[in-house]
């Protein structure tokens, strides 16, 4: 049963990762039913001021030596080299082979990895740094579309607030739901958020300055709402259907079909988060032709619904029309019927 938590941190100190630890372990509710944890912040230099960076510092009373008898130890964010990792990296492994369990915040996976004990499993960290963990570490397989992953004894989470849905799945993993709820409710989060990272992500914006085909991606853009074919297209650059959808693929790095879907996305993205309309008229807006089709794409572009990516980032008037499936979805949950 998970009773002592332990954070080790380093310099520069990731102050919202250090919190959301905190917030989750560190505080007593105790009168709303959450069991009482014991948090130790440990350090290889106890007892000296930690930068974080921006005139804060953080200073840990604990050695690393404390965090050998923790039931979890979290690492939150931090340096992927520093002068004290050979000796972190022995702690962690000592942890894991005393049976405690690890969980990291944003780049804490950095640390974590260099343990070995991702060799050959599943992992995250920020979307940003991604590329970097799996360079670094080639042996782990690193999975930035999600926004945790518990691969036991380890929990490796995305960055700053996903470390947050980590720390709650493991509250819910080890004392149940209804403690989960009570640190969610206290915090004024969601116990348990859906989709990954990928609707966090910056879209692109299209490059349509590539020379042979630039006219071509402009007119696309601007006839997002019409059915285009790869034969239209073929015939705007005085093309065979098959010469072009080579050269095209050649020079743009993708096929025809799926740059204009992705395209049409980034649209429906762009009207959902700065107007009202209803979801069957973004769907007709962008070229989809039906809510149902632009749902399926949206859902396999960015991990979660169309209606769920306007709550999270829409304009502030929400006089929007219910996506039919997401209604359905959420009275399935209740328990409720229609």
């Amino acid at each position: 049963m998970l009773k002592t938590v332990a954070v080790i941190v380093q310099e520069p100190v990731a102050l919202f990762e250090y919190g959301v630890i905190h917030e989750v372990f560190g505080l007593d509710r105790t009168e709303d039913g959450v069991p009482a944890f014991e948090l130790l912040i440990c350090s290889p230099t106890p007892g000296v001021p930690l930068n974080s960076g921006n005139g804060a510092f953080v200073i840990a009373p604990h050695p690393l030596s404390a965090a050998l008898g923790a039931d979890l130890v979290a690492i939150p964010g931090g340096p992927a080299e520093s002068e004290h990792l050979d000796e972190v990296v022995r702690t962690l492994l000592e942890v894991v082979d005393r049976g405690g369990r690890l969980l990291s915040v944003c780049t804490g996976a950095f640390l974590i990895a260099a343990t070995g004990l991702l060799d050959g499993k599943r992992c995250t960290t920020h979307w940003k740094h991604g590329a970097a963990l799996a360079a670094a570490f080639p042996d782990t397989i690193v999975d930035t579309d999600v926004l945790f992953v518990d691969e036991y004894p380890v929990i490796t989470s995305a960055g700053t607030a996903a470390g947050i849905d980590a720390c709650l799945h493991l509250v819910r993993e080890e004392h149940g739901p209804a403690v989960a709820n009570a640190i969610a409710r206290r915090m004024v989060v969601p116990p348990h958020r859906d989709g990954g990272q990928r609707q966090y992500v910056a879209a692109p914006v299209p490059d349509c300055s590539t020379d042979g085909f630039g006219a071509v991606l402009s007119w696309m853009l601007e006839n997002l709402d019409t059915d285009i074919t790869v034969g239209d297209l073929a015939r705007r650059a005085h093309m065979s259907a098959r010469t072009f959808a080579r050269r095209f693929a050649d020079e743009v790095g993708t096929s025809p079909h799926r740059w204009l879907t992705e395209q049409r996305v980034l649209h429906a993205r762009n009207l959902l988060e700065s107007t009202d309309i209803g979801i069957e008229d973004v769907a007709t807006r962008v070229g989809f032709g039906s809510a149902t089709l632009l749902r399926h794409h949206f859902s396999a572009a960015v991990g979660v619904s169309p209606t769920a990516y306007r709550r999270r980032f829409g304009c502030s008037d929400q006089s929007v029309s219910a996506d039919p499936v997401d209604a359905g979805s959420v009275l399935a949950e209740s328990g409720s019927s229609a």
